[in-house]
């Protein structure tokens, strides 16, 4: 099977290396020049990802039978109509279903309209006085989040970001007058309270196969503290759920999940492709923060770690609409994920500067290796203004994953930073006791 694939992060790098490992030929456009990306690949091209007809050119040359798409962008762009429309199956949902991701009113307004569990109260605002309308509304204990792609970076929490009503407006000021997320349009939601998770599942429009829960850690600095950026790590456990997930709790995520795609088939937008839920665990149990159109960075480092089955054949499942028949298995294991970020990630990164990789002391180390967007010239690998590089730990449990992963971050080293605390039992254990008293158990 001759495959495309579009993007050049670690998210790319774990796509590419399950397709290889499922034995595809794969063939990627990516807009930097990353190292593991391409020994992996038959033939890369250096374009720009959005620029759908360069990338469309590409694979018909290329002889592609199938597509994969990474990064969110391109899926705006309409890259997948346009794969599809040159006879090219694809993996990765259509412009309109991956609206679901690229219009966060449009996911709201749909799962009110369609009655889905896990919706929040939120409010559409254009302006200062739509926000204001909000507010009366919904009170001050609110998120503000622009409608359009801001890389995970433009969600602001009141008591977090936002300490006033006056911060609330100010914010709100600088995502009109900034078109921050591609627009003026924003949505006001009600603060949830719990422990965030992502449930990531494979779709072929009608059925939706779940893969193990994962948890994200957006927060720059240790203790969940600093800016908000793309990721700096996660993890997940060897029975599917998390230190502070019930079974309960992951049954109705998927049941959510499976009622969205629902939702989106009966609109006409029919969704193809991996499916990104994140949600909060509350008293009242899941409440979705948002849904992205393909896998999440860096959660599909540790799920794709961890898959067994035959990547590309679940592919070609979901580009052709089928999933039945097909065995989707993971291994019962523990993975803990840690990004290596450039000096200054998450306010105003050192790009352009070199960090040595030792791939075989980390590969010794029994850790997995992902690049991420760095570029490499002569042999020398350079840092972008984004995360650099991805160690997974995968063990029998959570702590040996996290040693492992922590070896083997230790063989990377340049103007860079780590949080390292994530995975680690003193986070895990804080987490547990938060949503034992959120639900109202007994220490």
């Amino acid at each position: 099977m001759r495959v495309l694939a579009v993007g050049g992060g670690a998210r790319e790098h774990a796509i590419v290396r399950a397709l290889a490992r499922s034995g595809a030929d794969v063939f990627v456009c990516m807009k930097n020049s990353n190292p593991g990306i391409a020994r992996l690949a038959k033939g890369i091209a250096l374009v720009d990802e959005t620029d759908v007809q360069k990338v469309v050119e590409f694979a018909k040359a290329k002889g592609a039978g199938l597509a994969v798409v990474g990064p969110e962008a391109p899926l705006e762009a309409g890259l997948a109509d346009a794969l599809e429309a040159a006879g090219i199956p694809t993996a990765s949902p259509r412009k309109g279903a991956a609206r679901i991701e690229t219009s966060k009113s449009f996911m709201r307004n749909l799962m009110r309209k369609h009655g889905v569990k896990g919706s929040v109260k939120f409010v559409e605002a254009d302006t200062i006085d739509d926000v204001k309308r909000a507010l009366d509304e919904l009170g001050t204990e609110i998120v503000v989040k622009p409608v359009g792609l801001t890389g995970g970076k433009g969600v602001k929490v009141f008591g977090e970001h936002m300490m006033t009503r006056e911060d609330i407006f100010a914010y709100a000021e600088e995502i009109i007058s900034k078109r921050i997320g591609g627009g003026t349009s924003m949505v006001v939601e009600e603060k949830l309270v719990g422990e965030e998770f992502t449930l990531q599942a494979f779709c072929d429009g009608s059925r939706v196969v779940p893969m193990p829960a994962v948890q994200d850690h957006k927060r720059a600095y240790e203790g969940d503290k600093g800016p908000n950026t793309g990721g700096m790590g996660s993890y997940s456990q060897s029975d599917g759920l998390l230190p502070f997930l019930e079974r309960k709790d992951y049954d109705d995520a998927v049941s959510i999940m499976s009622d969205t795609v629902r939702a989106l088939r009966m609109e006409g937008a029919e969704y193809r492709g991996p499916l990104y839920g994140q949600f909060m665990i509350t008293k009242q149990g899941p409440k979705v923060i948002e849904f992205n159109a393909r896998f999440g960075d860096p959660e599909a480092m540790n799920v794709l770690s961890l898959l067994k089955s035959d990547f590309a054949a679940i592919c070609d499942g979901m580009a052709e609409g089928d999933l039945s028949g097909l065995d989707v298995e993971f291994d019962g294991k523990a993975s803990v994920c840690k990004y290596v970020v450039p000096q200054g990630y998450g306010s105003k990164s050192l790009s352009g500067e070199e960090i040595k990789v030792d791939e075989k002391a980390i590969e010794a180390a029994g850790a997995v290796l992902y690049y991420a967007n760095v570029n490499e010239k002569d042999g020398r690998i350079f840092t972008t203004t984004s995360r650099s590089v991805g160690v997974v730990g995968i063990a029998e449990d959570l702590e040996e994953a996290e040693r492992i992963s922590e070896e083997g971050i230790r063989h990377v080293s340049g103007k860079v930073f780590v949080r390292h605390d994530i995975g680690k039992k003193a986070m895990l254990d804080a987490k547990v006791a938060r949503m034992n008293k959120i639900r109202g158990l007994s220490p």
